[in-house]
């Protein structure tokens, strides 16, 4: 028999208010789901957002402590969302690359040689005061990280292709030169200014122009 107000378990109905009870536990966990996935991308969300600004403020490699602090989450949701560090990477990587690619997309003067220095100057000195912080603390994490030793990969090739747009004269020079200019202008020279000799970005813009006018200048004369 039934309890009060409920059928029999052997009839139709009983089967059909089981069903009816099912269907009705179902529909009220359903809330609660899409609860606990909007709380969870939440902190997702707070956590990239955590991570991007800790790092902007130079902070290379931060602790789940200072995550959670800054996300104002729980540690526990901090080290669940670490255990997949390749999506926290792209997370903060997609942060920056709206800003970083028009940054890297800025200004191509034509016209003299002196004229087209100055600029590439000013444009690698605007994109890599923005992404040196993301830069140093990516280079910490690459060993272990194939999105990042990629990403690596990415920005190596996108220097070359536009300094051989901004610098047409690359094409026809020797490999040695090819080379040193390369050299010159990539983010490792201007790491070794900026992080290691403290150079102001004045000043280490001011190097890194001299030596482009030096290498290309020099160049120059040897062809005529």
């Amino acid at each position: 028999m039934g309890t009060a107000g409920q059928p029999p378990l052997e009839s139709p109905r009983a089967i059909w208010h089981c069903r009816a009870v099912r269907r009705e536990e179902r529909a009220s966990s359903a809330p609660a789901l899409d609860g606990r996935v909007r709380r969870g991308e939440r902190s997702r969300e707070a956590i990239v957002a955590a991570l991007f600004d800790l790092i902007g403020r130079g902070v290379l490699q931060p602790t789940a402590q200072q995550v959670a602090d800054a996300a104002g989450v729980g540690i526990r949701s901090v080290f669940r969302h670490f255990s997949e560090m390749e999506s926290l990477y792209q997370a903060v990587d997609a942060r920056l690359q709206g800003e970083a690619v028009r940054l890297l997309g800025g200004e191509r003067a034509t016209g003299a040689l002196a004229v087209r220095i100055d600029a590439l100057v000013r444009q690698r000195v605007a994109f890599f005061e923005r992404i040196a912080p993301y830069k140093r603390a990516g280079n910490l994490q690459r060993w272990r990280s194939p999105f990042l030793q990629q990403r690596h990969r990415d920005l190596q090739r996108v220097l070359h292709d536009d300094l051989r747009v901004r610098l047409p004269e690359l094409g026809s020079a020797p490999v040695e030169l090819r080379e040193a200019v390369e050299l010159a202008t990539s983010f490792e020279a201007w790491d070794r200014l900026r992080a290691d000799r403290q150079l102001s970005p004045k000043v280490a813009a001011a190097v890194v122009a001299r030596t482009l006018r030096g290498l290309l200048g020099g160049a120059r004369s040897r062809r005529r």
